[in-house]
């Protein structure tokens, strides 16, 4: 039986993309399908919203309000124990967002620990095979998940890396010396050793939680395996960030105002993601590098379980376009009796294949319809 808390029993929307209605949800697979360009995907990304306050598609959130409207509306119920079902809804009014839990408004940090989901797609392969600022995401999301207070020191710490290149910028344009920079600097500078410090810390903590949780070859004989690459390795000893962190500050000031941007800090650092020593983003095949994704998304979800003692949602967009059936099937049967799962699919043929053992959602022009719902062990409430 999965754990009652986080059970999410409806999501309902208005006005968001090209949404209306309500899904009813059922407590293991739901399958949300329909042809190409009728809001599948839009329902998945008005879970991921309820669930993380943010959307997987866009850092602009007025994007997702229907052309035309001035606002938009999803909300949810979130069975939280046999008694207990809370609402919850993300109002969109331009790019402002307004949280509420049984109709109180309330703080983002409260809100993230109502419900949490990962989601898996095209674009979070860059993961696995793009730039470290999405590697870094990845591993700042995580630790939001299971400590949501540590949002606002990662915003405090891009505040201050800001108004630290502002100013980096500002005296270069006027030619100030290095010596004046240098006294400038020093409130930025110890703002961001004590956030820098803490960033480090939680991030090698969670990797170390992942490694741990790492189920290395559920779908690849190659064993995967990660490690968090920090930007002052080499330069000192990293036990003692904090002294290590503020020296580096003091010694790369002209570095800086030549740069005109900030150089030392855990915005540069990244995550290694191997397999069988190679690095996964050089030399993994594009199946490997799927099923590296998806290794690290469940041991998120496994360390999320570990903190929480309940799983998050598990969110799979066009599901048979980024996995072959064999690895499909194998991630379905791990992540039976876990996760409350949600996949998309156009493919009449997986519905007939993977829909047994579901809850099936028809969309048409982003209205659920009455689809075809299957009661199993796994999908009844």
């Amino acid at each position: 039986m999965l754990p009652y808390r986080m059970l999410l029993e409806s999501v309902a929307a208005e006005n968001f993309r090209n949404l209306e209605g309500k899904i009813l949800c059922g407590n293991g697979l739901n399958i949300i399908c329909g042809n190409n360009g009728h809001g599948k995907t839009n329902w998945l990304e008005a879970i991921y919203l309820l669930a993380t306050t943010k959307s997987f598609r866009t850092s602009r959130l007025s994007e997702a309000i229907c052309f035309g409207e001035s606002g938009a509306i999803v909300k949810g119920d979130v069975r939280q124990s046999p008694e207990i079902v809370r609402g919850l809804q993300v109002i969109l009014e331009g790019n402002t967002k307004t949280l509420t839990v049984n109709g109180k408004k309330e703080t983002v940090q409260r809100f993230l620990g109502q419900l949490h989901a990962f989601v898996f797609n095209s674009d979070e392969l860059d993961i696995v095979r793009g730039s470290p600022d999405a590697r870094r995401k990845f591993l700042d999301g995580g630790i939001v998940a299971i400590y949501p207070p540590f949002i606002q020191t990662l915003t405090d710490y891009n505040r201050v890396i800001r108004q630290k290149n502002s100013l980096l910028q500002n005296s270069k344009q006027k030619e100030f010396p290095v010596e004046k920079v240098s006294e400038l600097l020093i409130p930025w500078n110890d703002q961001l050793i004590s956030l820098a410090t803490r960033i480090h810390k939680a991030r090698v903590r969670f990797v170390e939680r992942i490694n741990d949780a790492l189920v290395r070859k559920l779908f690849e004989r190659e064993e995967l395996t990660i490690r968090y690459a920090s930007s002052l390795e080499g330069k000192g000893d990293l036990s003692d960030y904090q002294s290590l962190i503020a020296e580096r500050l003091s010694l790369r000031v002209q570095a800086e105002l030549y740069s005109g941007y900030s150089l030392i800090g855990p915005h540069r650092d990244d995550l290694e993601i191997n397999f069988d020593g190679h690095e996964m983003r050089k030399y993994g095949s594009s199946g490997q590098q799927r099923s590296a994704l998806l290794s690290l998304l469940i041991a998120s979800v496994s360390v999320y379980h570990e903190q929480h003692a309940e799983y998050p949602l598990f969110l799979i967009d066009d599901i048979d376009a980024e996995l072959d059936y064999r690895r499909i099937g194998k991630l379905l049967e791990y992540l039976n009796g876990k996760t409350q799962t949600f996949v998309t699919t156009s493919k009449e043929s997986f519905v007939e294949r993977f829909g047994s053992a579901a809850n099936v959602v028809e969309v048409s022009e982003g209205r659920p319809g009455s689809g075809t719902a299957y009661e199993s062990s796994s999908s009844s409430a």
